[in-house]
């Protein structure tokens, strides 16, 4: 998941601390609810530090379930997508794992996950704030050979 709407700065000047704006609330609430009306849960909820990021997840795990703990992970902002990747791949105890973080990390994980094509197919504008992306591992499936497949695309 790609954090919701930010405010376009934080009173300290620090991108880091930028809090989520009203609209950045509404999205985050929004598309809560629909993942969960769709039947989307998580069972492990990792978040970047940055406020947004907190903000986005909390909104998420209230929604879900108040008990699902969230996780904060500094490395996930301003990092590369393939610390994303590798906390994905840390977490084969879980059945269902989301992140929130950043753009373009999130995108690039996307479109390094699913391949180039399925990825401009899937979200031709960019991947939007507050957008999640619902993947599934199943390697006999896939058509890049990373064994992912982007089942939905749940956005505001």
């Amino acid at each position: 998941m790609r954090h919701a709407q930010a405010a376009s700065s934080a009173a300290s000047g620090r991108d880091f601390d930028r809090t989520l704006s009203d609209q950045g609330y509404a999205e985050a609430e929004l598309v809560a609810d629909k993942a969960i009306d769709l039947g989307y849960a998580p069972d492990c909820l990792i978040s970047s530090t940055a406020i947004r990021c907190r903000q986005t997840a909390e909104i998420v795990r209230r929604t879900v379930r108040e008990s699902l703990e969230i996780e904060f992970v500094d490395a996930l902002y301003n990092s590369m997508p393939e610390i994303y990747a590798t906390i994905i791949a840390g977490q084969s105890s879980n059945a269902s794992v989301m992140l929130v973080g950043h753009n373009p990390s999130i995108d690039q994980l996307l479109e390094g996950l699913i391949g180039s094509a399925a990825r401009r197919l899937a979200l031709a504008g960019g991947y939007p704030t507050a957008g999640i992306a619902v993947l599934d591992y199943a390697p006999d499936r896939s058509q890049e050979g990373s064994g992912w497949i982007l089942h939905d695309f749940v956005k505001p």
